[in-house]
């Protein structure tokens, strides 16, 4: 076995004739420097100034992240080495690699030159070739970053221009809209059968129905007086009050009031609660609460004088055929004046005719009309007759904005043409609402939401719909 001393010398002369390379150590020298100069560290490369400087506490959360983008901007912004298409940066990944010369460079004394990259793959180009080499391009001075101070006035501008986000008064951009509840027909059903899962949203119809609701549930300043009158009796005129007052209170969130204001010992009250109810309650009428109207300063006084169908208040009418006759229009505007200042809406039953003691104080005080009308011949010639009479009287806008109401109370024979009279009637007022022939209305007795058929009830919407559209 050779001695290792004859193997260091072989090895010796092997390497004689072979150039002489880079060793690890020249790799670490820096840029000029001699040969002989050693250094123990790989030369620092320019890196990212990713300091930062400590969050600040901001009186808005657009402030904070207007200081946020800014600082955004200035870590990808000029100046920032090592990226690429920035001025002041490097596209060459291998930049920091060629800022050190090559050892026969520094050594001569000449310009620094950088080898080309060259995979790790590819083997050394031989001694005999002369490398190419190219000048290395010096990096322009980095621009200096901005200052704290600067960054904090931009911050400033660009809070002061950044909308703010609004999460009270705009929840709509969180939280999508549902759709209503479909209320019967088919899309009720699959609505029902899908526990929910399949909501097509409501039909035209109840559209129309919801709409009605919106309208009658509308808010009001104030308080407006609707009159209920007609020229003839038993056409509808006492049962039209209770079925639209009923609705109004189903509908707004105040309570309506009704009064009995028909001379005639009116039954204002006995077709809303029913007759025995009636009679076996205290039966204060309108009489009652004018003897005592200086001591009722409160709703709370008021109310032992009303009766009550649900939400709907009334003031009864007064019975006895010797006294009934006797309001007169100054003791109904005092009773109108005390409703005014506890119930937005009220209406005011005036019985038959429109000459009677109180009827100037109600015209007086009305807001809106309603005048009853029948599809008998006799009564369609009476409501023209109505509405001639207030207009040749100085009640020619209540006149103009009446509503006339046509109940198919007695179920006219097919001679009657119901269209003909509907055009004799529209023309001369604002609004004409047909009550389809209902027994629940026809019977003279309690009148009542529940046993009345859908298209009387929808009509007594359009009616209250009408009317506080008259308010507004």
């Amino acid at each position: 076995m050779p001695e290792p001393a004859d193997k260091n010398a072989r090895a010796t002369a092997h390497n004689a004739g072979q150039p002489q390379t880079r060793r690890r150590r020249d790799l670490r020298r820096p840029a000029g420097a001699s040969p002989d100069a050693r250094t123990g560290t790989m030369p620092a490369a320019a890196t990212p100034n990713n300091s930062r400087t400590a969050p600040t506490r901001r009186s808005s959360w657009a402030e904070a992240a207007a200081v946020a983008d800014a600082q955004a901007e200035t870590d990808t912004g000029a100046g920032a080495p090592g990226v690429s298409g920035v001025p002041g940066s490097s596209a060459n990944p291998a930049a920091p690699a060629a800022a050190a010369a090559s050892p026969a460079a520094a050594a001569s004394g000449g310009e620094a030159t950088v080898p080309s990259p060259v995979p790790a793959s590819t083997p050394a180009r031989p001694a005999a070739q002369p490398a190419t080499s190219r000048r290395a391009t010096v990096p322009a001075e980095p621009s200096a970053p901005p200052s704290n101070a600067t960054t904090r006035q931009a911050a400033k501008l660009a809070a002061a221009d950044a909308p703010v986000s609004d999460f009270i008064t705009g929840p709509g951009s969180f939280v999508r809209e549902q759709k209503p509840r479909p209320r019967g027909g088919f899309r009720g059903a699959l609505y029902a059968m899908t526990g929910g899962t399949i909501n097509l949203g409501p039909g035209p119809r109840q559209r129309e129905e919801d709409e009605l609701g919106r309208r009658i549930s509308r808010q009001l300043q104030g308080s407006y007086n609707t009159a209920v009158l007609s020229l003839k009796g038993g056409i509808g005129k006492t049962s039209t009050t209770v079925g639209v007052g009923l609705t109004l209170a189903e509908y707004r969130g105040d309570a309506p009031c009704a009064i009995d204001a028909n001379p005639d010992s009116g039954d204002l009250v006995e077709r809303a609660l029913g007759e025995g109810i009636y009679q076996q309650s205290s039966p204060r009428t309108i009489t009652d609460l004018l003897k005592n109207i200086e001591s009722v300063d409160s709703l709370t006084a008021l109310a032992r004088y009303m009766h009550h169908a649900g939400r709907l208040h009334l003031i009864a009418g007064e019975q006895d055929p010797e006294v009934s006759d006797s309001l007169t229009a100054e003791e109904y505007l005092r009773i109108r004046k005390l409703i005014s200042g506890y119930y937005s809406v009220a209406l005011t039953d005036c019985g038959t005719g429109v000459t009677h003691n109180a009827m100037s104080g109600i015209l007086q005080s009305a807001d809106n009309l309603v005048i009853a009308a029948g599809y008998a011949v006799s009564g369609a010639k009476r409501a023209r007759s109505t509405l001639q009479w207030l207009a040749s009287h100085g009640y020619e806008d209540l006149a103009r904005n009446a509503i006339v109401v046509i109940t198919d109370k007695d179920e006219v024979s097919s001679r009657v043409d119901k269209d003909a009279i509907e055009d004799h009637l529209s023309g001369i007022c604002r609004q004409l609402i047909a009550v389809p022939h209902d027994r629940g209305v026809a019977d003279g007795d309690l009148v009542t939401l529940d046993v009345l058929k859908p298209e009387t009830r929808r009509a007594y919407k359009e009616i209250a719909a009408a009317i506080v559209d008259g308010y507004v």
